[in-house]
């Protein structure tokens, strides 16, 4: 393709998963950068791309613009530009769990848009076509963990950070388990499952196959669908899914090494980021399917928990990421006032809170945003009695 006939994408965010796709779509025969939407200033190091493809404003970047990819880390900043890009009729590519898993219910009804292929819960939605599509019924969406610290160090996370080349927000988020939890809370939104409870069983194993055959007892027991992750130093990274068949197929499934059943384990050894994107891309643009979002009514949230005492007065900049804040999921019919964790930014305490506590909106002074609104409309669908409509309420009134 030459010129006018390659799709027009533009980029938000300047993090490592645009930087990454900036280098990829750069000797893309179908498609080209159209700009990058920043909130930053002046030189953004790692970012190879000219000049004046970098924006600030997004109406010029709209304008010129097939179809927009969001990949910030921040949802009420995401959550605000997307809207407005439904303004101008573009589809929206997200590799954006923590802003799908707190206004993409909302999001969905206001435009096109999915989570891409290529993080765990597109990685998963792809995994769980194949196998249906062979007759076999997902029991359990499993995730891949290699490491998990509650309430690691700024010292350790900075280290990381700098070795790994990426935002000390992100690679916090990845140690203290919010990542995981936000991962599986929408992949469990999005395929009707449960969670077997509060944060997730997370099982510590060297045998990733046994571990997720125990995952699919306690979900028979259950009966339900679930999702949660495992935890090895051992296993190799990636997602699985474990699964059940007709019992009139066990012996043709025995007969190509699925094993002995009832239980059947599907693993997809890689997930490549943004390597993936380009594809989900192309299929939005030419089917309008969607891959995998947080559902019309979602069950699940990921809440505020508070890593250290939480004194009234605290002003806490950010949840996801912080050394004062990390996520768990939830059922939201079990803690219908939590504050989503995705929603913790720039608020203040107003009453003492401990550690290991869930925040709740009493708990806190949050800014008015369209994330804010969004949720609130996402829990007014969902029908669930909370005190939010005097937040808002009193939020209408603030001058």
């Amino acid at each position: 393709m030459e010129g006018d006939d390659k799709i027009k994408v533009g980029l938000v965010g300047t993090g490592w998963i645009i930087r990454g796709l900036v280098k990829l779509l750069s000797g893309n025969k179908e498609m080209t950068i159209s700009g990058v939407l920043t909130r930053r200033q002046g030189v953004i190091n790692g970012l190879e791309i000219a000049k004046e493809l970098v924006f600030q404003s997004p109406e010029k970047f709209f304008s010129k613009s097939d179809i927009i990819v969001v990949s910030t880390g921040d949802p009420i900043y995401s959550t605000a530009v997307i809207f407005e890009a439904f303004k101008y009729n573009l589809p929206v590519v997200t590799m954006d769990a923590d802003t799908m898993v707190t206004t993409g219910t909302w999001l969905s009804k206001q435009g096109l848009i999915t989570e891409s292929n290529g993080d765990q819960p597109g990685c998963l939605a792809i995994l769980r076509k194949e196998i249906m599509e062979m007759g076999f019924e997902p029991l359990v969406y499993g995730n891949i963990k290699g490491f998990r610290n509650l309430n690691p160090t700024a010292d350790d996370m900075s280290y990381w950070a700098l070795k790994q080349g990426y935002s000390l927000n992100s690679v916090t988020s990845f140690t203290d388990g919010t990542k995981v939890q936000i991962e599986q809370a929408l992949v469990a939104n999005a395929f009707d499952a449960g969670i077997s409870k509060q944060g997730m069983e997370g099982f510590e194993t060297e045998d990733f196959v046994n571990s997720g055959f125990m995952l699919a007892d306690l979900a028979s027991q259950s009966g339900l669908v679930i999702s949660d992750y495992i935890l090895s130093k051992s296993a190799p990274p990636g997602v699985f899914i474990v699964s059940t068949h007709r019992e009139s197929m066990r012996t043709e499934l025995q007969t190509y090494k699925m094993g002995d059943g009832p239980y059947y384990h599907h693993y997809k050894p890689a997930h490549l980021c943004f390597f993936e994107i380009p594809g989900t891309i192309k299929r939005l643009l030419e089917t309008k399917e969607v891959l995998i979002n947080n559902g019309q009514h979602p069950s699940i949230s990921v809440a505020a928990i508070a890593k250290r005492k939480l004194d009234k007065g605290d002003f806490i900049l950010n949840g996801i990421g912080s050394f004062d804040i990390r996520g768990e999921a939830v059922r939201i019919c079990e803690e219908p006032n939590h504050v989503p964790v995705g929603l913790m930014q720039n608020v203040v305490i107003k009453e003492n809170v401990e550690a290991g506590q869930i925040i709740t909106f009493s708990d806190i002074d949050i800014p008015r945003s369209m994330a804010l609104t969004a949720w609130n409309e996402t829990l007014k669908d969902q029908k669930v009695n909370i005190e939010f409509d005097l937040i808002v309420e009193k939020l209408n009134n603030q001058p």
